[in-house]
């Protein structure tokens, strides 16, 4: 699935090795990739440039992924936000902060189709199904 050229997509993930994967993918598909490698350098970075997504990783040292998708809220609250996590169960709360919640197992053509779905039906927010057990 190809990107519309143009789109911009932050990637903020404290994994090197994760980010450098992602940026190589999602340029492949043809998005404009900025990365940050922390919650601080992520929020500068989306201050500093016009993003059209997000494609933050929850669990950071210092500030977690829910924390730095609250203050993009706060910035630019149109911009949508795909949460990736190893964990299967997050907080209710964390959840309802981003435009969709997927774990790091579901791959990267579900990485690519959820984000170009974020991008060209951004009210069409996928959620995983919530389960008795999400923490």
């Amino acid at each position: 699935m190809a990107a519309r050229k143009g789109h911009v997509v932050l990637c903020v993930d404290d994994e090197a090795v994760g980010l450098k994967v992602r940026r190589i993918l999602l340029e492949r598909a043809g998005y404009e990739v900025l990365t940050a490698s922390d919650g601080p350098s992520g929020l500068d970075v989306f201050r500093a440039n016009d993003v059209d997504a997000v494609v933050l990783d929850y669990s950071m040292p210092g500030m977690s992924g829910g924390d730095v998708a609250r203050a993009m809220r706060r910035l630019k609250p149109d911009v949508p936000i795909l949460l990736l996590s190893a964990y299967v169960g997050l907080h209710d709360e964390v959840r309802s902060i981003v435009d969709i919640y997927m774990t790091k197992g579901e791959g990267a053509p579900a990485l690519l189709e959820r984000l170009s779905n974020l991008l060209t039906n951004p009210s069409a927010s996928e959620q995983l199904p919530r389960t008795e057990d999400s923490q």
